[in-house]
């Protein structure tokens, strides 16, 4: 197993994640005049992604240095590649379609981290 790639993967995973949350306030301000409900929706939806990412590489991280072959740790491994991947399939059939770059580089980033973290636990 490849440590080292393993915690690529996760940096991967916690950068983009700190990444999405740093704009939160411009994202959220450029809708427009909506209303408070749909601008604590999209608020929430935000600051959730990014957490969510920062979870996954910490959690992915975390489990590697404290006992990278243990039974656990392969699960932990297997549930957050699965997780990265289904949150490349919504940013792919929703952020995708915005002419934004980061919007349309976020599926590739979240695949990568999968591949990456896939792809240490395999060797």
């Amino acid at each position: 197993m490849s440590q080292a790639i393993i915690y690529f993967g996760a940096a991967l995973s916690v950068i983009w994640g700190i990444g999405h949350l740093m704009p939160t306030n411009n994202v959220v301000a450029a809708f427009g005049d909506i209303s408070a409900d749909n601008r604590n929706i999209i608020t929430m939806e935000w600051i959730v992604e990014g957490v969510s990412l920062i979870f996954v590489g910490v959690l992915v991280a975390l489990v590697t240095y404290v006992d990278p072959v243990n039974p656990v740790t392969s699960s932990v491994y297997g549930v957050s590649v699965i997780a990265l991947l289904v949150l490349a399939v919504v940013s792919f059939s929703t952020g995708f379609k915005v002419k934004f770059l980061p919007f349309k580089m976020c599926p590739f980033v979240l695949v990568l981290s999968a591949t990456l973290i896939t792809a240490g636990w395999m060797s």
